[in-house]
């Protein structure tokens, strides 16, 4: 399978102002907006975060009812790395190795393992925040001046879905 650039979607062409001046997509499938509930399954952070981000982005446009998976594991990969950085945080106030190394049975050196699960969510959290251009270079070339708002019809009061 070739490797290389993932298409641009058709929606963030069309705010850059098709910089390319090459024909859109006439057939892309277009999918409802997404419902404001979060999954069920996500621990306490990742809600918290779904909270957050959700208003956010369907504001913008990029929300759809099939990007609810998406940002469900952008989220729980949010909240695994909040939990495993208060850990973290937690032995480093209490631990004589700060926290960060620990010593085995036999006398050795190793890294805690709750560096690795926090730098794994950590990544991952960034490749899916990444989907929904919600990284600085991921709508660096992106201008949003012309564009209106949508209304968020699941926003209570004006505030945005919690």
């Amino acid at each position: 399978m070739a490797q290389g650039r993932k298409p641009k979607p058709t929606a963030l062409k069309i705010v850059e102002g098709n910089p390319g001046r090459r024909k859109l997509p006439e057939f892309e499938p277009k999918f409802d907006p997404a419902q404001s509930s979060p999954s069920p399954f996500l621990n306490d952070d990742a809600k918290v975060e779904w909270g957050r981000i959700f208003g956010i982005l369907y504001e913008a446009g990029v929300l759809t009812e099939v990007d609810r998976a998406v940002l469900a594991a952008y989220c729980q990969s949010y909240g695994v790395w909040a939990q495993a950085e208060r850990e973290i945080d937690k032995l480093q106030q209490s631990s004589v190795l700060n926290g960060l190394i620990l010593r085995t049975k036999e006398g050795n050196f190793i890294q805690q393992p709750l560096l690795g699960i926090a730098n794994r969510a950590r990544g991952d959290m960034v490749k899916y925040a990444s989907e929904f251009g919600m990284s600085p270079t991921s709508r660096v070339k992106v201008e949003t001046s012309g564009t209106q708002k949508k209304e968020n019809p699941f926003a209570r009061n004006g505030k945005r879905p919690t």
